[in-house]
């Protein structure tokens, strides 16, 4: 995988080069990112420069507060909470819940997003922060081609380092003073755990056999998921 530097975006990589049964991920095909509302002319210009496929993950609230301007790139909204992402703080979801919500209440949301990396276009996949809708999304993708398990966990983990250290401190700050019982809400806004997802990927591999049939279970033909390891995988 490689961190890109887009200006005014954070935690944009191209997850290309990682090993995956017959070959490797194919690079300039699946990049993700943070929102991109920010983007400077620079950084809008760089990424219509590398993506033809925006997949918004962030649900109406989130887009209308910070809607992305980057003419060019076709963009899919496909919010992938049925509820508010305010909600997940008031109720203290931990990550583990989140990410199993995410499973079981979005999955046609899930495959209608990878069908779209399927098509073989370069394809960034974004949500706010591009840590647990991206991270979900993503991992799935990969685990659905074989990619190697330790080189996804490590794709996801690293969304920690990469988010504004600026502004996790406000988030945290602000999170203590509004859920101050809350035992969850700081790891559900800054961090991303190698354990959760690698326990994610486990639960999926023993609820639904391997993360293609997830797919499968959730409407994804063989057709496709062929065409999928067609886009994202390249003899080694």
């Amino acid at each position: 995988m490689t961190v890109l530097h887009i200006d005014g975006v954070n935690n944009v990589r191209d997850v290309g080069g990682m090993p995956a049964r017959g070959g490797r991920i194919r690079s300039g095909v699946l990049m993700r990112s943070g929102q991109l509302s920010g983007a400077t002319t620079a950084g809008a210009e760089a990424l219509r420069q590398r993506i033809a496929h925006i997949v918004d993950l962030r649900d109406g609230e989130e887009v209308a507060v910070e809607p992305t301007e980057i003419p060019g790139p076709d963009t899919t909204h496909l919010p992938l909470f049925l509820g508010s992402v305010r909600s997940f703080f008031e109720e203290d979801t931990s990550l583990e819940e989140l990410y199993l919500h995410l499973l079981e209440e979005s999955g046609d949301r899930l495959v209608a997003a990878i069908r779209i990396i399927a098509q073989g276009e370069p394809t960034l996949v974004h949500c706010t922060v591009g840590k647990d809708r991206t991270g979900v999304t993503v991992a799935l993708a990969l685990a659905a081609v074989e990619a190697d398990r330790d080189a996804i966990v490590a794709d996801y983990a690293l969304t920690e380092s990469q988010l504004p250290p600026e502004r996790s401190r406000r988030i945290v700050a602000y999170l203590r003073a509004q859920h101050p019982e809350a035992v969850h809400a700081i790891a559900l806004a800054t961090e991303s755990p190698a354990p959760v997802m690698r326990a994610l990927l486990e639960s999926v591999d023993e609820r639904w056999g391997s993360a293609a049939d997830y797919l499968r279970a959730n409407g994804m033909t063989d057709a496709e998921l062929d065409a999928l390891r067609g886009s994202l995988v390249e003899p080694a």
